[in-house]
C-alpha cells in the first residue's frame, strides 16, 4: 500500500487525466453515457503515521563515563578442570603461522592420563616505526620609521644592523653543551646522533660564569629554577598576561565611558563654558613582541611487562637552557623628572625530570593466582623498531624602529611593535602494550629538550636642544621577559634492570634461529603470573626511541626615538608614554615517555645518564660609555627651514644625513599601526 502522500498525488493526477478526456471527447461521452454503470468504489482510507520521539536528545556531558567491552579471551586454561592430570602442549602463534611444539615438558602431570590441546593463536598487530620531523620557523622584519607632529624635523641615524643580533646569539649558543646536531635519516644516524650526544654531555666544560647549574647523573628529580633546587615551579601567569585587550580593567574603562556620554572620542569631554577640550598626549610602544615555542610530546607507544635486551641498553635524558640578554640603554636628562618604570628584567630556566615508578605500592599475589601462561602469540619485527621525533622550532624577529615624535595638541598613539610569533605541536603516540619484549640488538633511548633566548635591546632616546615638557610622563626601556620551562618525564621502574638468566638467553637463541619458542622457566616468571597467554614482541634488530626537542627564540629590538618640540604651537603640558621594552620570550616543551612497566633483562651494557644545564648570560654590549644622547639626535636632525639655509648651500643636507626619498634602510610597510585623534 502506498503512502498517504503518493496516493494523494496519484489522486490528483487521475482526476486531472478524467478531465482531460473528457474535454477532448465529450461528444462520444455524452452520446454512451447512458451505458454507464454506477460502480460504488470504496475509497482507500488514509492511514497517519504515528511519529514520537521516545528519546531526549541532551547537551554535551564533559562528565559522561565510557566503558570500553572487555576484549574475548584468545587463550584456554591451563589448568582445565577435568581431567585433573594433563599434559598441555605450548602452542607458538608467530604472525599467521600456528603450530605446535613437539618437545613440550611435562609439569608433574600424569602422561598415562595426558592429551594434548590446541588452540589458533590470533594475529597480533605489530607496532611499526614512527619517525616524525617537524621544523616550524617564524621570520618577521618589522623595523619602522616614523616621524609624527610639526616639528619640521627629519632623524635618520644608521639602522641598527642584524649582524650583532646573530652575533650575540652565536655567543650565547658557544655556551651549550650540545652543538648543532644533524637531523637523522636512517637507523644508523639516529643512534650516530645519540652517541654523539652522550659524548658532547660527558665533555661539555663547566665553570663558566653564566652557568647557573651542570649536573650529569645516573639520575636526576626535582624542580630547578634558576640552578636552584625548589618545591614548586613558578607559573608563566605570574608574570606574563597574554589577554592583553581583555579582562576586568577594560569592562570597568567602557562603563566609565558609557557613563560619561563620551562614546568613542574618549580623550574629549566639555568644559563648562561650553568649549571642547582633547586630551594632549604623546604615546609610543616600539616593543612589547611576544614570541612562543611551545610543544607537548607524549610517547607511549610500546612498552611490556617484561623486556629482554640481548645487547646493550643505553638511555639519556637532558635539559639545557640558556637565557641571554643584551639591555643597554642610552636615556635622555630630559626626561629624568618623568616616571620611570622600575620594573627589572626577568629571566627563568625551569626544568623538572620527573620518574614514574610503576612498582610503587604493588604486590605480588602469585600465590593466589591458578597458575602461569601456557600459550602465546609473537609478532616479529625484522630489522630496526624506530620511534623518532625530531621537532625544531625557531623564531627570528627583527623589530629596530627609528622615529621622532613632538606634541601637536593632540591625542598621538604609536605602535611600531607589539607583533606576535607562535609555534606549536602537540604530539600523541600510543601504541600497543605486550606482556614480552625480545629484542635481539640493543636499545637506545633519548630525551632531549634545548631551549634558548636571545633577546638584543638596546634603546636609544635622546631629545632636540629646546625639548622640554611639563605634563605627567612616564617612559619604559625593559620589563623583558625571558622563559625556558621543560619537563622531562619517564615512565619505568628505577631499578628494573638485571641481568640475562640461562633461560633467558636460551629463549633469546630460539628465537634468533627461528624456532620461536620460550623456555619453559621464563614462562614462570612471577611478572607473568596468573596470566593464561602472553602477548609477544620479537624486534630482531635494535629498538631506537629519540625524542628530540630544540626551541629557539631570537629578538631584536633596539629603537632609536628622538624628541622635538612643535614648531609652530609647542605644548608643554602633554603627557608622553615611551614603551621601548616589555618584550616576552617564551620556550615550552614536555617529554612524557614510556619507557617500561616493569623489569628489563640486559645482555651487554647497561649505561643511563640525565643531564641540567642552565645558563644565563647578561651582557653589557654596547658599551655607550655614558654618552650624551641628544648629541646623536641634534647632528642627526635636519630643520628644513628654507630660512635658515643659503639657497645655494646643499652641503649641510648632506652632511647631516637626510633621509632621501628612495631611502629603503628600513621596511616599506611604515608603522605597524599609528593613530592621531
Amino acid at each position: 500500500m502506498a503512502d498517504k502522500f503518493t496516493e494523494e498525488i496519484s489522486h490528483f493526477i487521475g482526476f486531472f487525466h478524467i478531465t482531460l478526456e473528457n474535454a477532448r471527447a465529450r461528444e462520444a461521452y455524452n452520446e454512451f453515457s447512458f451505458t454507464k454503470v454506477d460502480v460504488d468504489v470504496e475509497k482507500l482510507p488514509v492511514h497517519t503515521s504515528d511519529f514520537a520521539a521516545p528519546f531526549e536528545l541532551l547537551g554535551f556531558e564533559p562528565g559522561f563515563g565510557y566503558r570500553s567491552p572487555a576484549p574475548d579471551h584468545w587463550y584456554v586454561l591451563t589448568k582445565p578442570v577435568e581431567p585433573q592430570f594433563i599434559s598441555v602442549a605450548r602452542t607458538v602463534g608467530h604472525h599467521s603461522d600456528d603450530r605446535v611444539l613437539p618437545d613440550t615438558p611435562n609439569y608433574g602431570f600424569n602422561t598415562a592420563q595426558s592429551s594434548t590441546v590446541h588452540f589458533v593463536a590470533p594475529e597480533i598487530q605489530a607496532p611499526g616505526s614512527v619517525v616524525n620531523h617537524f621544523n616550524q620557523a617564524i621570520s618577521l622584519s618589522d623595523d619602522d620609521y616614523f616621524s609624527v607632529g610639526g616639528h619640521g624635523l627629519t632623524f635618520s641615524p644608521e639602522p641598527i644592523d642584524d649582524g650583532a643580533v646573530l652575533k650575540g646569539f652565536e655567543e650565547a649558543a658557544a655556551l651549550s653543551p650540545l652543538g648543532d646536531l644533524a637531523r637523522p635519516g636512517s637507523s644508523d644516524e639516529m643512534v650516530g646522533v645519540i652517541k654523539t650526544i652522550i659524548e658532547q654531555l660527558e665533555e661539555a666544560p663547566g665553570g663558566e660564569d653564566a652557568v647557573q647549574v651542570h649536573i650529569s647523573a645516573s639520575s636526576i628529580d626535582g624542580i630547578y629554577v634558576n640552578g636552584e633546587l625548589v618545591e614548586e615551579a613558578p607559573a608563566l601567569e605570574d608574570h606574563h598576561a597574554f589577554a592583553k585587550d581583555g579582562g576586568e580593567a577594560d569592562d570597568a574603562d567602557d562603563s566609565e565611558v558609557e557613563e560619561s556620554g563620551a562614546g568613542e572620542n574618549s580623550n574629549t569631554w566639555t568644559m563648562d563654558d561650553g568649549t571642547v577640550a582633547i586630551e594632549v598626549s604623546v604615546e609610543v610602544h616600539t616593543g612589547g613582541n611576544t614570541l612562543i615555542n611551545n610543544v607537548v610530546l607524549q610517547n607511549f607507544w610500546t612498552g611490556a611487562t617484561v623486556t629482554i635486551v640481548a645487547g646493550d641498553h643505553i638511555e639519556a635524558n637532558a635539559i639545557i637552557q640558556i637565557n641571554a640578554l643584551w639591555n643597554t640603554d642610552a636615556i635622555t636628562s630630559a626626561v629624568s623628572d618623568w616616571t620611570h618604570d622600575a620594573a627589572a628584567n626577568e629571566m627563568f630556566n625551569i626544568a623538572t625530570f620527573d620518574h614514574l615508578d610503576t612498582s610503587a605500592g604493588a604486590t605480588s599475589d602469585a600465590a593466589a593466582n591458578d597458575g602461569y601462561p601456557a600459550f602465546w602469540a609473537v609478532t616479529e619485527i625484522h630489522g630496526d623498531l624506530m620511534i623518532v621525533n625530531w621537532l625544531e622550532q625557531i623564531i627570528f624577529m627583527s623589530d629596530d624602529d627609528v622615529g621622532i615624535l613632538s606634541s601637536s595638541g593632540v591625542t598621538t598613539s604609536v605602535v611600531a611593535g607589539d607583533n606576535y610569533g607562535v609555534n606549536h605541536a602537540s604530539v600523541f603516540e600510543l601504541g600497543f602494550s605486550y606482556d614480552l619484549i625480545i629484542i635481539g640488538g640493543s636499545i637506545f633511548d633519548a630525551n632531549i629538550i634545548h631551549q634558548m633566548n636571545v633577546l638584543f635591546d638596546n634603546d636609544f632616546v635622546g631629545a632636540t636642544a629646546d625639548f622640554q615638557t611639563s605634563g605627567e610622563s612616564s617612559v619604559s626601556s625593559s620589563e623583558n621577559l625571558l622563559w625556558n620551562q621543560a619537563r622531562i618525564a619517564t615512565i619505568g621502574d628505577s631499578d628494573r634492570f638485571d641481568s640475562l638468566s640461562q633461560d633467558q638467553l636460551t629463549t633469546l637463541a630460539s628465537f634468533a634461529n627461528g624456532q620461536g619458542s620460550i623456555a619453559p622457566e621464563l614462562l614462570s616468571d612471577e611478572a607473568f603470573a596468573g596470566l593464561q597467554g602472553l602477548r609477544v614482541l620479537y624486534v630482531s634488530g635494535d629498538l631506537i626511541n629519540l625524542q628530540y626537542i630544540r626551541q629557539t627564540n631570537i629578538l631584536g629590538d633596539s629603537d632609536q626615538i628622538a624628541l622635538a618640540m612643535d614648531a609652530i604651537a609647542p605644548n608643554l603640558d602633554a603627557g608622553w608614554t615611551i614603551e621601548t621594552g616589555s618584550n616576552a620570550l617564551l620556550n615550552n616543551a614536555t617529554i612524557i615517555d614510556l619507557d617500561s612497566v616493569g623489569k628489563t633483562y640486559v645482555g651487554g651494557q647497561q649505561y643511563s645518564q640525565e643531564t641540567l644545564f642552565q645558563a644565563e648570560l647578561i651582557s653589557g654590549q654596547p658599551d655607550f660609555g655614558n654618552p650624551d644622547p641628544d648629541a646623536l639626535v641634534n647632528e642627526a636632525v635636519l630643520f628644513l627651514d628654507d630660512s635658515m639655509l643659503d639657497p645655494d648651500d646643499h652641503s649641510t643636507a648632506s652632511d647631516h644625513s637626510c633621509l632621501p626619498s628612495d631611502y629603503d634602510g628600513h621596511s616599506g610597510d611604515g608603522v605597524n599601526s599609528m593613530i592621531g585623534h
